[in-house]
């Protein structure tokens, strides 16, 4: 009998790791099924984004008792390699559904907890066309002031007025044609003032989050400002800055023609 037990022991192992290498794979796979509706769940309107963030965080939870548990199959299952193989996708499956929502929470700890950015602190673009669409938005559309104006001016330095050698016609319409290859969806074109005002929605979630875009003349040329303001949630995760500097980098991309614009709209 004592001969037989670490055979028997051995046995129960690899039946056991049998077993725990596809319910670790399954459970991966909930968990990023459901990282993957909290996101497209928000974004159609079939819940609340905070129930769709807790969701978020619950997958992630999921995700790496999934990596753990598929783990312990591979280990226990031996030489099986059906077991094995779904003990790898599991452990993969897990890490990614634990990774999406630890870089994003990551990524929060790392930026200014704000939601409204702009090139211009001390006289940022307002809204007026949007102002209809952002009624019942959690966030108003008034600048918070000189408490946010220090963050973001720590956090994102780089963040200033553009300023191009063009006159304000032409930078109007880059600033246009720039609004457009981003994506976002023009609510408001008025040349004679110099504002563009557009929302931008994010890809997963589908959070809204609005932009105005002044064009003013200036001694050199334009002076371009942006705003981009989140319609909910204390904190934007950076996405406000990021969209304003691929924005900036796209007026920046073309000054190559500034000059033949320039001439013509002279």
């Amino acid at each position: 009998m004592r001969i037989n037990r670490p055979l028997n022991r051995s046995a129960l192992n690899r039946t056991l790791g049998r077993y725990l290498a596809p319910a670790g794979l399954v459970l991966a796979l909930i968990a990023l099924t459901m990282e993957m509706l909290a996101g497209l769940g928000t974004r159609w309107g079939f819940w609340h984004y905070r129930l769709g963030l807790g969701m978020l965080g619950a997958g992630a939870v999921a995700g790496a008792i999934g990596a753990i548990v598929s783990l312990a199959g591979g280990i226990l299952s031996g030489t099986r390699r059906a077991a094995f193989r779904m003990a790898a996708a599991g452990i993969v499956a897990g890490l990614i559904a634990t990774g999406i929502p630890w870089s994003w929470s990551r990524t929060a700890t790392q930026v200014p907890k704000i939601h409204d950015v702009t090139t211009d602190t001390a006289d940022p673009p307002r809204f007026v066309a949007l102002l209809p669409l952002r009624d019942g938005a959690e966030n108003p559309p008034a600048y918070d002031g000189p408490e946010t104006a220090e963050k973001q001016n720590l956090a994102y330095p780089d963040i200033q007025t553009l300023t191009l050698p063009l006159p304000p016609g032409a930078a109007f319409n880059r600033a246009v044609t720039a609004a457009r290859d981003m994506g976002w969806e023009l609510v408001s074109m008025n040349s004679l003032e110099g504002r563009i005002e557009a929302t931008a929605t994010t890809f997963w979630f589908g959070f809204k989050d609005d932009v105005v875009v002044r064009v003013k003349a200036a001694k050199d040329g334009s002076r371009i400002d942006v705003r981009s303001l989140s319609r909910v949630g204390a904190g934007d995760v950076g996405t406000n800055a990021k969209r304003i500097r691929t924005f900036l980098q796209k007026m920046r991309d073309t000054d190559t023609g500034g000059a033949q614009e320039s001439r013509s709209a002279q």
